[in-house]
């Protein structure tokens, strides 16, 4: 197991931003994004230039600073400017409405919010409403902008010293994705990225300096942020960055300009990808060596049919936003199909029943997880921290079975099992089942009471082009997963979405199949 030994006082900007400069990587590039490049030497500069506009502004130490920002060499500047002066950054997605906006500026208290020009308006629609937000800062061209960062960076010196932290400092906080409803801030600590870096990044993925990166993982969340940020920054690699929408032509278009060599994506995504390329005939990844994923489970036929058209291997795993990032994963060379890998060096794992007692190789329960990267708490949610931060140990809430080999397979969520006729249903075996018919682009499984209130599956199908919802793929899809698993997990109704609800991360948000089912399935397709 690598060693990941700090001193008491460490601040994270002065290992992953500074120390390239004293490593002789100024003129390296380190973020590429469109046309513009940032050597090491411009994201030093940069970052304290930042560091000392936010200070401008009264930022002070443990203040937080919310960034609304996409995918830019801006964003990172923005994230370690705040940490080097020993404020804390509060990344935000991009993807929400101005309720969740109001909910998290105000559970966060941010002083300060950096904002993409397009996202002002939404904002300012609720500006009377935020509590705490002193100033908004405009990144980007825009002639509302109350205060833009130019402005601010413009004066701004590019000598910053770093603020006095302790490694057990609070650094930046990350908000749950919110699969199971409100978000809730996990505070983490200026140790974390280095622990989680070294252990997966460097440990198991095997990244190295002359590696290029690039993740459609977007940088507000806790698996694009160290794929797209940290990891890369850490072993003085270079990252691109893409502010946009990762359509599969889009995603194609960066393989092929950027050349990585280390691609980090999420299933779903995965998905529309192998479709892109099946339909146009692609069978190269140019320079990739390792594909990642996580973010919800890989199924098994993706796994299969993704390696057999690119030649590489898709290495899944789970992370969260409480442990960071990933803390099992499969490994380069070493990766099964369907499985979410064996446990990265460094954390510790135990499967448990519900009297907190290990289960037996290949029995199913919930996943713990000890490792150093898990957040300190969750932000005034005293009672959700207990639940989950359980002394050394945190509860993921996820549900698994070890086989011999120590490789975990995912079975779900605590709360997704359902019984039919008085047997298990795990909605990622119907799914994972569902996957493998050549109509399913994405699919989502629920329990839902029949007419005469006893739990049946449902499942949510969005179809790839070419096919059409219609009675005869039901009666279809039907038979395929009574051929390929249980009889009883088979969905007694399917109802057709043109695409299925997800986080931003993208993970399937069943919450929301659930309220679609208790609703009548509303702009669903029943044929």
């Amino acid at each position: 197991m690598p060693a990941v030994d700090l001193p008491e006082q460490f601040n994270a900007a002065t290992l992953f931003v500074d120390s390239h400069i004293a490593a002789g990587r100024g003129a390296k590039p380190a973020i590429l994004c469109g046309d513009q490049v940032v050597t090491y030497q411009d994201l030093y500069e940069n970052v304290n230039r930042l560091g000392n506009a936010l200070r401008s502004l009264g930022v002070s130490m443990e203040q937080r600073v919310a960034l609304l920002l996409p995918d830019s060499p801006e964003y990172v500047f923005a994230f370690f400017g705040a940490l080097k002066i020993g404020a804390v950054p509060v990344p935000l997605s991009t993807f929400l409405q101005g309720e969740d906006y109001e909910y998290l500026l105000n559970d966060s208290r941010a002083r300060v919010l950096l904002v993409q020009p397009s996202l002002l308006g939404t904002i300012m629609e609720i500006r009377g409403r935020l509590e705490y937000l002193e100033h908004i800062v405009v990144v980007g061209s825009c002639r509302e902008a109350p205060l833009t960062l130019e402005e601010l960076m413009a004066s701004a010196s590019t000598e910053l010293s770093p603020a006095p932290t302790s490694k057990d400092d609070a650094a930046f906080w990350l908000y749950s994705s919110g699969t199971t409803g409100f978000p809730k801030g996990a505070i983490h600590l200026h140790h974390d990225m280095v622990y989680a870096a070294d252990l997966y990044a460097k440990d198991t993925l095997g990244l190295k300096e002359s590696d290029v990166s690039f993740s459609v993982a977007k940088l507000f969340f806790a698996y694009g942020l160290g794929n797209g940020m940290y990891f890369p920054l850490r072993v003085g690699a270079t990252t691109v960055l893409l502010p946009d929408r990762p359509t599969p032509d889009t995603v194609f278009s960066v393989l092929d300009r950027f050349k990585p060599t280390v691609f980090y994506s999420v299933p779903t995504s995965y998905a529309a990808l192998l479709h892109k390329a099946e339909e146009g005939g692609r069978k190269s990844l140019g320079r990739v060596r390792a594909c990642v994923s996580a973010g919800e489970p890989l199924p098994r036929v993706l796994f299969e049919k993704w390696r057999e058209r690119f030649g590489v291997d898709i290495l899944d795993g789970i992370g969260s936003a409480e442990i960071l990032h990933i803390f099992i994963s499969n490994r380069p060379g070493q990766a099964r199909a369907g499985s979410t890998g064996q446990v990265v060096n460094g954390y510790e794992a135990r499967i448990v029943d519900e009297n907190n007692q290990d289960v037996p190789v290949g029995q199913t329960g919930t996943l713990l997880i000890k490792g150093d990267s898990i957040a300190a708490c969750y932000w005034n949610k005293h009672a959700q921290t207990k639940q989950t931060f359980q002394g050394d140990w945190i509860n993921t809430h996820d549900k698994f079975s070890r086989d011999e080999d120590g490789y975990f397979w995912y079975a779900g969520r605590t709360d997704d099992m359902f019984k039919v006729s008085g047997l298990a249903v795990w909605p990622a075996d119907v799914e994972s089942v569902l996957m493998g018919h050549p109509a399913v682009l994405e699919c989502g499984v629920i329990g839902v009471p029949d007419g005469d209130s006893l739990i049946k599956p449902r499942a949510y199908v969005a179809v790839k082009s070419g096919h059409a919802p219609s009675s005869e793929l039901i009666r279809e899809l039907q038979a395929f997963v009574k051929k390929n698993t249980q009889p009883h997990k088979y969905p007694r109704s399917i109802v057709f979405l043109r695409e299925l609800p997800k986080t931003a991360s993208g993970k399937i948000q069943r919450y929301k199949l659930r309220e679609m089912a208790s609703s009548g399935d509303g702009g669903g397709i029943r044929v």
